[in-house]
């Protein structure tokens, strides 16, 4: 049997079985090259979606197929629990005691009847502990945690990269790109996705105006953008009218507290979320990167699955086109991604990987136990259907609607039901537009142990060894101001213009030091004495050795409104970073004013004489 399955580029699933739930003779295979028109697998929970899941991803890793897992109930770890001995010494410290408890045996008893199990399961589909050698021989296998330390971390927030020259050519995949990158963030605060919303709109135009110029933007220098737009209008209207300096400030705020959270430098930590490095190791080897994400939040899962499959699609624009199968791209759970009558974020970058990927070679495999709550119109792209067993009339009903009455061989709808409510676990009913009918078949015994979910502990376990083999990376950090020395320009208030120095410098190497240029108008005015003055002054402060007391009158430079390329820049003082500091140094200013500027006028009382203001003592006396 082993001559026939283990042909590249076939995957071996099962057997096939008539609608009894005989065997046939037949071995279930699927040519792997069909799976560039994608896969689905809906079942209700129990029906054996993760074992058919880790089957066809142990298949693709056998042919050295590389695939980017997106886990987000932590089930798809079980591929790194795939033991080449079948020993009750490898199964015994996965074993749940509790289980064995349950079943009156100790840990090594239940790990010897586990092990004695998945032997025999594995020889019943004709297969033995060569394939499994094999399996770990011909793939790297990864568990990632974004926003955790429990696995390998990746680095996700230092910066949005511009996108490909072949993406900013393609207008429609731009703009999906876009909108995405916009929504993914919006998503992360909590904020409307909508595309008709002001944060919407001003990240979109913030992300565009430097994209189009091939510049990648920071976290520091978006906030930066969000408070200082590098443009003047939205629009036709002017960006004041738009969205105001004051709504715009709290955005930014928004942002900055989340990054200056300490539960956030978990995102920013670890190898930087590079897609090609996903799919191969350094020394060529494929991975199977498993992205496990149950420990996060649903804005944070969604956030992430968007940023994710960006950076996908950014890496498939780049290839070069086949029909070959390059790679996988399997979800766990679509459940919420790729809802009927919503647009989250991730619903774009996945419509458009299953409208472009087949192009080149790119297969996305989407599981769920929710078949009412995914468009099937977006899903009418997919070429290969594995459907479990469905409970509600509901679910077969969408099923039978969506998917199968236009089959080759369409059976009558109560056929159909009746074979999908009495489907038994680990059976699915196969429908390929690849294939000429459709087919039931039982699915092989995995090569890995289906333990469970894994917890975060557990992950870090199987994760220690990659982990203390990497060499540490230099962390990104991000603080309230810009450290000394820094090439990221100091975060102020929209509403305070920026300036500066570079007339002074007699080298190109411009090291900016922050001083606040203070600029007053005093109105003098005293009806009995016909006064009424105005006079204009100005003053200059080093805001961290300074106070308002040690202000020195502006000379006469020139400013520039734009600082070199190249520049670095000193901190500014914390308290400056937000428009409450700037309101309380415009107090002091005031205060310090009135308490200290005044009109001098001299009087001869006798004579009932007094100076003109702005006349000396000498000038006076002379008069």
């Amino acid at each position: 049997m082993q001559e026939i399955y283990e042909k590249l580029g076939l995957f071996y699933l099962g057997k096939q079985v008539d609608s009894q739930g005989e065997e046939t003779g037949l071995l279930e295979l699927l040519k792997n090259k069909h799976l560039t028109t994608h896969a689905a697998i809906i079942g209700m929970t129990g029906s054996g979606k993760t074992g058919l899941g880790i089957g066809i991803l142990e298949e693709a890793a056998i042919d050295k197929i590389p695939a980017i897992i997106i886990d987000p109930k932590g089930d798809m770890g079980d591929l790194l629990l795939a033991f080449e001995h079948l020993s009750a010494e490898e199964f015994a410290p996965w074993i749940d005691p509790l289980e064995a408890q349950k079943k009156g045996l100790s840990t090594e008893q239940y790990a010897e009847k586990i092990a004695a199990m998945w032997r025999e399961g594995i020889e019943s589909f004709h297969q033995d502990i060569s394939r499994i050698k094999k399996l770990k021989e011909s793939a790297d296998f990864t568990i990632y945690t974004p926003g955790s330390s429990a696995g390998v971390q990746l680095s996700l927030l230092s910066s949005f990269d511009a996108p490909s020259a072949q993406i900013l050519e393609d207008t429609d995949s731009y703009s999906y790109m876009l909108a995405a990158s916009a929504n993914s963030l919006l998503s992360l605060l909590g904020l409307d996705q909508e595309s008709a919303s002001n944060e919407f709109i001003l990240l979109s135009n913030i992300l565009d105006f430097h994209w189009k110029k091939g510049e990648d933007l920071t976290l520091e220098e978006l906030i930066a953008n969000i408070i200082n737009p590098p443009f003047k209008k939205i629009g036709i209207l002017p960006l004041e009218g738009f969205y105001p300096a004051k709504e715009r400030t709290k955005l930014a705020l928004k942002l900055n507290n989340l990054i200056s959270s300490p539960s956030f430098s978990n995102w920013i930590a670890g190898e930087p979320l590079d897609v090609a490095k996903l799919l191969y190791t350094k020394e060529g080897k494929p991975r199977m990167s498993i992205m496990y994400l149950a420990h996060l939040s649903d804005n944070e899962r969604m956030f992430f699955v968007t940023f994710l499959l960006n950076r996908l699609i950014s890496l498939m624009r780049t290839q070069s086109g086949t029909a070959a199968l390059r790679a996988l791209l399997y979800m766990d759970e679509i459940f919420g991604y790729f809802p009927p009558n919503a647009n989250p974020p991730s619903k774009e970058p996945m419509l458009l990987l299953l409208k472009q990927a087949r192009a080149f070679g790119i297969g996305a495999i989407l599981s769920t136990q929710n078949p009412v709550d995914i468009d099937y119109k977006g899903l009418s792209n997919i070429g290969t259907w594995f459907l479990g067993r469905l409970q509600t009339k509901q679910d077969i009903a969408r099923v039978i609607d969506g998917l199968l009455k236009n089959s080759p061989d369409a059976l009558d709808k109560q056929t159909i039901t009746q074979i999908l409510s009495n489907l038994p676990k680990r059976t699915f009913l196969l429908r390929s537009v690849h294939k000429e009918q459709l087919e039931l078949f039982k699915t092989r015994w995995v090569l890995s142990y289906l333990k469970g979910p894994l917890s975060k502990d557990e992950v870090a376990r199987l994760m220690a060894p990659k982990k203390a083999a990497q060499k540490p990376h230099e962390e990104p950090t991000f603080s309230k101001a810009a450290p000394a020395g820094s090439t990221q320009k100091p975060i102020v208030p929209g509403s305070i213009p920026q300036y500066y120095d570079i007339y002074n410098y007699q080298t190109q190497n411009y090291e900016f030091a922050p001083f606040v240029q203070l600029k007053a108008t005093l109105h003098y005015y005293n009806a009995s004495r016909g006064i009424d003055e105005s006079e204009e002054l100005c003053y200059e402060l080093d805001p961290v050795e300074s106070s308002i007391d040690g202000a020195q009158e502006c000379d006469d430079k020139a400013l520039a409104t734009q600082p070199p390329s190249d520049a670095t820049y000193a901190p500014l003082p914390a308290e400056l970073e937000s428009e409450r500091g700037w309101r309380e140094l415009a107090k002091s200013l005031r205060n310090e004013l009135y308490l200290r500027r005044r009109i001098t006028l001299y009087k001869i009382s006798r004579l009932r004489l007094v100076s003109n203001p702005g006349e000396s003592l000498e000038e006076f006396e002379t008069r």
